[in-house]
């Protein structure tokens, strides 16, 4: 089997303040692409690790892209991607007119700057680029994702859905000026998430994706005894590497029976077919 890994955790960002800066991403992306080496056979220059500086939107995203061209590519046969972010999430205005509340979910790079009163759509990864990406994966190939950040729906205001401890703080980072949602706040309806891009994409193959959170909650960046993490992200690979969960079904309910042990509101999500769901985390179906 030919694998890649793609795993990126950015604690400090080019242009926001150490406030805003987190502490657990960098070791999400370090300890996921050890136990990928570690547990399930990854090769280590199969696997990229990028974080901080070198996890602008150009790496980042070029380095998804180059993995899509691959599985595309005869000959390659790249039989398994993974792709892991840790990082903020944040929102930007809908420009495609898909979004019912007007705004698009989004995931924070190094680089993420401001652009008139909105973020810069060169300096973050948007969900449509991620579907667009995704749609391309070709019939055979295993794309396994995981976010461990805020991609939430129209009930989120700003950072205060978490309150804020010393101990953990939410992975998200708000706009600069308040967007507009008349649509959702009109119609109760929620935003379009990476989840539902997934689930109604026409491509011969779908991602099995595995989410911090659901749309109206923020993920934690917490730490556990003396050293940060996500919270998601810690109890995932506690599941991953005691090989107790038959399925990735089962990890995801072990997941969130420890989330709830420990206090924390987010409910991980898990979003695949049902012969993904009944299979092991990183196997074909």
């Amino acid at each position: 089997m030919t694998q890649f890994a793609l795993c990126v955790g950015i604690n400090r960002f080019e242009n926001l303040p150490m406030t805003s800066w987190l502490n657990g991403c960098v070791n999400d992306a370090a300890d996921v692409s050890a136990l990928l080496g570690r547990a399930f056979g990854f090769a280590d220059t199969s696997i990229t690790v990028l974080t901080d500086r070198a996890a602008t939107k150009d790496a980042v995203f070029g380095t998804m892209t180059e993995a899509l061209d691959r599985a595309n590519t005869p000959g390659e046969h790249l039989d398994h991607i993974v792709i892991t972010l840790s990082s903020h999430g944040t929102q930007l205005p809908d420009t495609s007119g898909d979004e019912d509340d007007r705004v698009d979910e989004a995931f924070a790079t190094y680089d993420l700057r401001q652009s008139g009163a909105a973020w810069n759509p060169g300096s973050l990864i948007v969900d449509d680029e991620l579907h667009d990406l995704f749609a391309r994966l070709p019939k055979g190939v295993l794309l396994d994702v995981i976010l461990d950040t805020c991609h939430s729906g129209s009930g989120l205001r700003a950072m205060d859905l978490l309150p804020i401890r010393d101990d953990r703080r939410p992975r998200f980072v708000p706009p600069p000026t308040p967007l507009g949602r008349d649509g959702a706040e009109a119609g109760g309806a929620d935003t379009r998430t990476l989840r539902d891009l997934i689930r109604s994409s026409k491509a011969a193959a779908k991602p099995v994706l595995f989410a911090a959170c659901r749309a109206d909650q923020t993920a934690a960046d917490a730490n556990f005894d003396g050293r940060y993490n996500g919270a998601f992200t810690h109890f995932l690979l506690d599941a991953l590497q005691s090989g107790a969960a038959s399925s990735r079904g089962e990890v995801i309910k072990q997941v969130n029976a420890k989330l709830r042990d420990r206090k924390f509101t987010q409910r991980a999500q898990l979003e695949a077919s049902a012969p993904g769901k009944s299979t092991a985390w990183g196997t074909a179906f």
